[in-house]
């Protein structure tokens, strides 16, 4: 099993204190948190992409390039791209030059996007937003793998011949799809034999579980075989303890100020207690044996083998936050990695298959064996 840790840059008031922290600390944050995970062992970073209050992840091209100069291994994913808002061409510029800049670490988690918001910026409506996400998709891809890209389009000018540059480094960078509540995802993922990452992180474990195997489904009903199928997972919450009593009692301010931020606004909670949110929701929360045997149930239904936990404290204390995710490497990260397959592809740089060399030539020519041996070749007739 792999391990990412993802942020959507959430910026808004503390759940416990309250306050906000400016705009660049924030930023600072997200680049400190990048470092933890590659130090302690994580095998990659996302970073979210929403365009409204109270994100700012609007540019992750520009976030994971900045991370990219300050690692060196690990992999950099998006979480999601928001395809139906953008060009796919101007897209492709970005990530392509990010992935060269990285030196092949990227990955792409692309998904039609949450928030109204961000839909009414974009001038998008929810009636084409999922065709915008195929159509740019398409596009997208096809610009990965083709030097020159015939597409007639819909929601940006046709392409005729068109040459996108850079030229890729990844040959192509892998795209995982987002899925949340709705089969139009699953749908494009199992079409293309693409990855699936579960944003399972709102309710409860079955209408997840329900799309994964309908994601399965779709898999081998495009033909694609079963034994190639990806599927990665999310968390709603961290916190690893050395006994639960101990997690409990330092993630339960936590629970109870984002409880109390959502009833502000309006929103009805799916789970209103801490004890209920732990038994319940994808949290990991607890001592790291009671963290391995809710990753394995969980495992049971999803049959995954990425897993993302948070990046941020999000209302943890910094020590308390490093080490939980100290605690959850070195106690259940061994585990999981030893117990759950990987997926079934290398993690590293896509690339394409190098061209064979050709035979040396012999130092010393053959002793011809007859004289039809001594007789020149044939000239080929376009000579």
């Amino acid at each position: 099993m792999k391990f990412l840790a993802i942020t959507l840059i959430v910026h808004g008031p503390h759940p416990v204190t309250g306050v906000r922290k400016p705009t660049s600390d924030r930023f600072r944050e997200v680049l400190d948190n990048a470092l933890l995970a590659e130090e302690l062992g994580f095998d990659g970073f996302g970073v979210g992409e929403r365009h409204e209050r109270p994100f700012i992840s609007s540019s992750p091209p520009v976030v994971l390039s900045h991370i990219a100069a300050l690692t060196s291994r690990i992999r950099l994913f998006t979480a999601v791209t928001t395809l139906s808002l953008l060009d796919p061409v101007r897209a492709y510029e970005d990530y392509a030059t990010l992935d060269h800049l990285s030196g092949g670490r990227l990955e792409l988690i692309i998904g039609k996007g949450n928030g109204a918001a961000q839909r009414d910026l974009f001038q998008v409506t929810p009636e084409d937003q999922w065709d915008r996400n195929a159509e740019s998709y398409e596009v997208f891809r096809q610009i990965w793998r083709q030097d020159k890209v015939t597409a007639a389009t819909r929601f940006r000018p046709e392409l005729k011949d068109a040459e996108v540059w850079p030229r890729p480094l990844q040959q192509p960078v892998r795209v995982w799809h987002g899925s949340a509540t709705s089969r139009e995802s699953v749908d494009l993922a199992a079409r293309y034999g693409d990855p699936l990452f579960s944003a399972n992180v709102s309710n409860t474990i079955e209408p997840y579980a329900e799309l994964i195997r309908y994601y399965r489904e779709r898999w081998e009903h495009h033909g694609h075989d079963p034994a190639a199928i990806a599927v990665g997972a999310g968390t709603a919450g961290v916190y690893a303890a050395r006994t639960s009593q101990e997690a409990l009692a330092a993630y339960r301010p936590v629970f109870e100020g984002n409880l109390a931020f959502q009833e502000k606004l309006g929103l009805e909670p799916v789970f209103t207690t801490l004890e209920d949110f732990v038994e319940r929701s994808s949290a990991l929360i607890g001592s790291p044996q009671q963290i391995l045997e809710k990753a394995h149930r969980y495992h049971e239904q999803f049959g995954h083998t990425v897993l993302h936990l948070h990046a941020d404290a999000g209302g943890l204390t910094e020590i308390q936050h490093r080490d939980s995710l100290a605690l959850f490497q070195s106690d259940v990260a061994p585990v999981l990695r030893r117990e759950i397959p990987d997926p079934p592809f290398a993690w590293g740089p896509v690339l394409a298959e190098p061209a064979p060399e050709p035979a040396p030539e012999s130092e010393t020519a053959p002793e011809p064996e007859s004289e039809t041996a001594l007789a020149p070749a044939p000239v080929p007739a376009d000579r």
